[in-house]
Parts: C-alpha cells; structure tokens; sequence
C-alpha cells in the first residue's frame, strides 16, 4: 500500500541498522508508506544505497553513521534527527548483531559482551535518547525487534538468545512505563527471516551439528506451521501496522511474525 501525504502530515522514522536485511527492507516499506526517513547504523555505503532507493519515492532521508553502542554517537544521531525534522513519530530499534556461535562453555566473554552491547545496551541508548520528544508530545510508538531465538532454544546461540529474551523483558516494562504519557512500545518477534545472516546461522548450525546445509535448512522450513521461511517484507508490513493509527490500543505486545514457528 503506498499513501499519499502532505509534507506537514508525513510521519518521521527513524531506524537503526538500516544499511541491510530487514532494516533496509524497512525503511522501503516506509518510504512508500510516505513516511520521512532518518536511518542509522555503522555502514555508512550501506545506509547511502538504502537512502538512495528511499529518496525514489519522494520522502525526505536523513543519514546518520552511528555506533548504537557509543552514548555520544547516540546522542548526536538525536540531536540531528531532531535538528532536521523536529520530531520522530515511530522508533524503529531494529539494530542486531548475531553473536557468536557454539556451546557457551566454549565462547569469550568479549563475544558475550559485544553481543549484549549491540543487541540490548544499544535498544536502551537510542530508546533513551529519543523517547524523551515523545512523552513531551504524548505521542509515539517505539518498535523493537526481537527474535523468536529468544522465545525458545537453538543450538549454540546463547549469546544471542539471551539478548533476545531480554529485549520481551524490556519491552512489557518500557511499555507500562511509558503508557501513561500516550507512547507505545511493541516488539516483533521474526523467525528464520531469509537473508545473509540466516544464510550465517544454517551454515553454523551445519558446522556444528555435523548436518548438511541443506538438512538444516530443512529443519528450520518444517519448523513453521506455514512450512516456509519469513521474508524480510513480512517484518516491514508488520511494522508499519504498529507504527500506524491502526494499532493504537497495542502496546507492550509481542507480536510473533515467523511463520508459526513460535506462537507464544
């Protein structure tokens, strides 16, 4: 669906990790749905050709090179999205790293950490700073994404999915906190989306499960209740619902968009 706004009407996103996969999917969807566009993450080449497909569909598109990680970079990417639109409708915390892969007996801490930093430390640091405009205006919604990883087991990834349990944590609890001031919180639980970094996570599984590529592939297929693996388009239609006027009695809800493979 593409809408057709006024500029003083269009909503402001911003995303992080929008230089690939599901965040570049994201701010394509967006575009189209007219929305203006601020888009984060560390791979500036990257965030440039997401803002360059963006920029066809007439929004306006803001890059910001950003280590989610860094307060300062934090508070500068708020600083100038605000400089420039004056406000963010919709929060897109989409950044995420996968982590490292093996028994946890066998990983560093410095992995374990990295992992927490990006995944967890990094929702809170771009929450933190962007949050405020919203409760100012008593108008927001504030959208993670988590992983169905952090719902139920996968081999070697405990890293990872421990991030992702927390982030359902933080989400009920950002949502109560932040309710009262009309502001909104959800996340999205995606599961075996298909794209490089699945492509990552079959091979290691492969490795270290002593499968073939295609077995685990399988695995994962036969998983879902609907048999097939999620597409990155199925995340960014879902988004858009939570970002829009359609789901606002939605918050603190922990929307599964992964073919069935969880649903709880």
């Amino acid at each position: 669906m593409r809408w057709s706004r006024p500029v003083s009407e269009r909503r402001v996103t911003l995303i992080t990790g929008a230089s690939q996969g599901i965040g570049r999917v994201l701010a394509a969807a967006c575009a189209k749905a007219g929305d203006d566009l601020i888009l984060a993450a560390r791979n500036e080449e990257g965030l440039e050709e997401t803002a360059a497909a963006a920029r066809t569909e007439g929004v306006d598109v803001l890059v910001v090179p950003t280590d989610i990680t860094d307060p300062d970079q934090v508070d500068r990417l708020a600083k100038q999205a605000l400089a420039r639109f004056e406000r963010v409708d919709v929060l897109v915390n989409n950044s995420g790293i996968g982590g490292p892969s093996g028994p946890m007996w066998e990983l560093d801490l410095e992995d374990w950490r990295q992992t927490f930093a990006v995944n967890v430390d990094g929702v809170f640091l771009v929450s933190r700073a962007l949050m405020p405009q919203m409760i100012e205006r008593s108008s927001g919604s504030v959208i993670i994404i988590g992983s169905i990883t952090g719902k139920r087991p996968l081999w070697g990834r405990t890293p990872y999915a421990s991030t992702k349990s927390a982030l359902i944590g933080l989400t009920r609890t950002l949502a109560e906190e932040a309710g009262r001031y009309g502001v909104r919180v959800n996340l999205i639980s995606p599961g075996f989306v298909a794209g490089p970094r699945l492509d990552w996570v079959i091979k290691a599984q492969a490795d270290g499960r002593g499968i073939s590529e295609d077995e685990a592939k399988a695995e994962m297929e036969a998983e879902a209740a609907l048999l097939r693996l999620t597409q990155p388009e199925d995340v960014a239609r879902a988004a858009l619902f939570l970002a829009s006027d359609e789901s606002t009695a939605i918050t603190g809800a922990d929307l599964n968009v992964n073919s069935g493979a969880v649903m709880y």
